[in-house]
């Protein structure tokens, strides 16, 4: 007879996505995992395949619940630069307060794994490719609507974008002066003018 876990899987991951988040990869021990998660060591080895399998089905789970999100308040009906405006300016406002300073989980593992671990790198570029897309046929559309003039290139944008929204990530965790962050978003949302 198959024994039953004794834990539920889905605490456990999203436990492991807190702690992975707030200290990283390597700064995380399995010893943590075991206190953090509750989880005997064998039944995260059993259950997720290690530290490292734990890591990345843990930045998986991260994307499933935050694209959703973003892609919703990018793809409502009627006017698109207003919601464009609110994601670039959640950003700023985000990275400069308390919370900035664990910065992204997706940007947190692009600088600690990316540059060694090519799951982990390629992760990240499916996480950062699904956000421009986001954001190039929100531009677009904002151009068929009329908000967004005609000779603006989207794509480009919306790449733009992409490298403010990352960087801000990244400046939020040194706790950055937040007028520096907010100047940045209010000069690149004026080129969408």
């Amino acid at each position: 007879m198959a024994r039953t876990k004794e834990f539920d899987p889905e605490s456990a991951l999203r436990a492991a996505l807190e702690l992975f988040w707030e200290r990283g990869y390597e700064a995380t021990s399995m010893a943590d995992l075991v206190e953090h998660t509750g989880v005997a060591r064998a039944s995260i080895y059993a259950t997720f395949g290690g530290k490292r399998a734990l890591y990345l089905k843990a930045l998986d789970r991260y994307g499933e619940l935050t694209d959703p999100e973003l892609l919703a308040g990018l793809s409502r009906p009627g006017p698109v630069l207003p919601a464009v405006r609110a994601l670039v300016e959640r950003y700023a406002w985000e990275a400069a307060g308390e919370t900035g300073r664990r910065g992204c989980f997706v940007v947190n593992t692009a600088v600690e794994l990316a540059p060694h671990d090519p799951l982990a790198a390629r992760r990240v570029q499916a996480n950062w490719d699904f956000l421009e897309t986001a954001l190039t046929s929100a531009l677009m559309r904002a151009q068929a609507q009329g908000e967004l003039a005609e000779g603006k290139d989207s794509r480009a944008l919306a790449r733009l974008l992409l490298v403010l929204l990352q960087g801000m990530r990244v400046m939020g965790k040194a706790a950055t002066e937040p007028d520096r962050l907010h100047d940045a978003a209010a000069q690149a949302l004026a080129l969408l003018s």
